[in-house]
């Protein structure tokens, strides 16, 4: 049989060459586990977030944010940024609270022995059922609202390591890879647009954790902001997907929760740790920036 297609020569064991891993090279390896000694800081209250302004990390910025504005003075809590570029994940502190070394992380200080939280997804149920908030209590409600939130959490990987990584960072542009995570993501985009098409959010008539878990990966896709790839991807057809983004956007804890932990784009629109409310107004990158002139 004569077989012209092209084929990868693999060897028969694989062996890890550390300059291979493109844009994050430094931060990929295939092992888990701490590279060094370092505490994590504790700050005064009951809730201490460790992450960075990714989308995984919005998610629990605004869950947060959400929960200070309903009024739910336990769900006060310190923001501090973990820089992922330069390996602080790998610091022992880190590895203890999430020995899957990504943010975020959550440790939960407001009961008698500190809990643990990591994956983000588990992090915005650990909350909602703590302050009983934008996780409804009917079954079928529940349900659904869940569905949508596992769907979130299996579906990104497909955005963001698949699609983003080949179409943005990948140190070799390969077709087949492109044209492949294109496909999934631009199916991603029309099983979300004809959900909303007759559903306010995710969940129905309620904003969730659902919401709270895909708006920052798909609303950033929606409005152009991921990967320089929305007129690539044609975004803005998806009509229903626009509405719901644009919706989410204007939300005011939203707005906070974006700025928290982000270390680019405008300095105004970063707030490098949260501490207080009052952060918003007085630390934001910008003035931190121009008190030290």
């Amino acid at each position: 049989m004569d077989d012209r297609s092209p084929r990868l020569y693999a060897p028969s064991v694989w062996t890890w060459n550390k300059e291979n891993g493109g844009a994050f090279a430094k931060i990929n390896r295939p092992i888990a586990g701490p590279t060094h000694d370092k505490d994590l800081p504790v700050g005064k209250h009951p809730l201490q977030l460790y992450s960075l302004g990714t989308p995984n990390g919005v998610k629990v910025t605004v869950m947060l944010e959400e929960l200070l504005e309903l009024g739910h003075a336990g769900a006060e809590y310190d923001a501090w940024l973990i820089r992922i570029g330069d390996g602080d994940q790998f610091g022992s502190g880190f590895v203890d609270v999430n020995p899957n070394s990504k943010i975020p992380a959550l440790l939960d200080r407001s009961g008698p022995e500190p809990i643990r939280v990591f994956e983000s997804g588990a992090i915005l149920m650990h909350l909602a059922e703590k302050f009983g908030e934008f996780l409804p209590t009917d079954p079928a409600k529940r349900a659904e609202c869940l569905s949508w939130l596992f769907w979130q959490m299996g579906s990104a990987p497909f955005l963001g390591g698949g699609f983003g990584h080949f179409f943005a960072y990948a140190p070799v542009k390969i077709e087949y890879a492109i044209d492949r995570y294109a496909m999934e993501v631009k199916r991603q985009l029309d099983v979300l647009d004809r959900r909303l098409a007759d559903n306010e959010y995710l969940g129905g008539t309620d904003y969730t954790i659902a919401d709270i878990a895909t708006w920052p990966w798909y609303g950033a896709l929606a409005q152009g902001q991921a990967y320089g790839a929305g007129e690539f991807l044609q975004v803005q057809n998806y009509k229903h997907v626009q509405r719901w983004t644009e919706t989410i956007a204007a939300r005011p804890a939203v707005q906070r929760g974006r700025m928290v932990n982000r270390v680019m784009g405008d300095p105004a629109s970063q707030l490098h740790e949260r501490h207080d409310a009052s952060d918003f107004l007085n630390r934001t990158q910008d003035k931190l920036e121009a008190a030290a002139e």
